[in-house]
């Protein structure tokens, strides 16, 4: 196993540079920098003449490197990466980007991980469920609302909400992880000093993020495993087993559902990502100091390193998504070797 995992690291390596190389590239590919964003707000909220106004933007990119050509920043970007764990600095943020990255990853992994845990919690148990009631009406229901899951945008469903909250139950504070007494946008300032009314706080501000960034991933995981243990359930060791006497519910939970589970198990290896990507859209739409808006806001102004590096960690949750999926199928099936044909 140790081999195995060596192996995918090292593998890894080319797959990240691959990948900065690309964002890196796409993300500058568009007109204009930093600059242009300073030239623009000298002019328009400083009241600065053109010339001054451009002579302050080619200033800062002279000072900044936004003049060198692409090849030589995206080498200076790297380098500072592998030798220093320095992603840049932000020109937006004004602090170094690793500051912006620690302050938004964390609650954007801890809310798609929650997601991720209601899913399939929720999906594999309704998936069990449908699937033992074939063609009644608990099946119909359940295909209905993954029907639903699996169709209706998640943007769509945050604007609903959103709709509902502000506009009709007149809800407060949105678009923050506390109320402001208790940190307000903060979102490990509540933890120092953990009581449960802090808690009970922080759910009622991010259930809808929670709930709709769920909601895709439950949907998958209800129809895979239906189908796979409407699968399962027909093959001969199943029925070999209720031959034997075991009851029906031995037969379900020890035999045909853990071999069900191979599909959702490889499927974790693009989960994270998936969940990521759902919390991403959501909280954009409510304003959280999550990874989503900070990506969306430094495309907009050209904030070039806060943009790269956070797809750029985005895309690294993929391969350690999919290494620990390898790791789960060789656990769940001993069948599996790792590292032999």
């Amino acid at each position: 196993m140790l081999r195995f995992l060596g192996i995918r690291l090292l593998q890894a390596i080319p797959v990240l540079i691959i990948m900065s190389i690309i964002t890196f590239v796409i993300i500058q590919a568009p007109p204009g920098d930093y600059g242009d964003f300073i030239r623009t707000n000298m002019i328009t909220q400083g009241n600065a003449t053109i010339d001054a106004a451009n002579r302050a933007a080619e200033a800062y990119r002279e000072s900044h490197g936004l003049n060198d050509p692409l090849v030589i920043q995206y080498l200076r970007w790297i380098w500072g990466i592998v030798t220093a764990g320095d992603f840049g600095q932000s020109y937006a943020y004004n602090k170094p980007v690793l500051d912006v990255i620690v302050q938004r990853l964390p609650p954007t992994i801890a809310i798609a991980l929650t997601c991720h845990l209601f899913a399939s919690l929720f999906g594999i148990g309704f998936g069990i469920l449908a699937a033992t009631r074939q063609y009644t009406w608990i099946d119909t229901v359940l295909s209905f609302v993954s029907f639903l899951g699996m169709t209706i945008p998640r943007f769509l469903l945050a604007l609903i909400i959103l709709y509902i909250l502000a506009y009709r139950l007149n809800v407060q504070e949105l678009g923050s992880f506390y109320s402001s007494k208790y940190g307000g946008q903060d979102f490990w300032l509540g933890w120092f000093d953990f009581n449960w009314a802090k808690l009970g706080n922080l759910i009622q501000h991010v259930w809808p993020v929670v709930a709709v960034a769920t909601i895709g991933g439950l949907a998958y995981n209800m129809r895979v495993m239906r189908a796979n243990l409407l699968d399962t359930l027909n093959a001969q060791y199943v029925e070999t087993a209720r031959a034997k006497g075991l009851g029906e519910s031995g037969v379900i939970l020890r035999h045909a559902v853990p071999n069900a589970l191979h599909p959702l198990i490889a499927y974790q290896g693009v989960v994270l990502p998936y969940m990521l990507t759902g919390e991403i859209e959501v909280a954009i739409v409510f304003g959280l100091a999550t990874i989503g808006p900070a990506i969306v806001g430094s495309m907009a102004i050209g904030d070039v390193f806060v943009t790269a590096s956070l797809l750029l960690v985005l895309g690294a949750t993929l391969i350690v998504g999919n290494i620990i999926a390898d790791i789960l199928l060789a656990a769940l099936d001993p069948r599996i070797r790792v590292g032999k044909d």
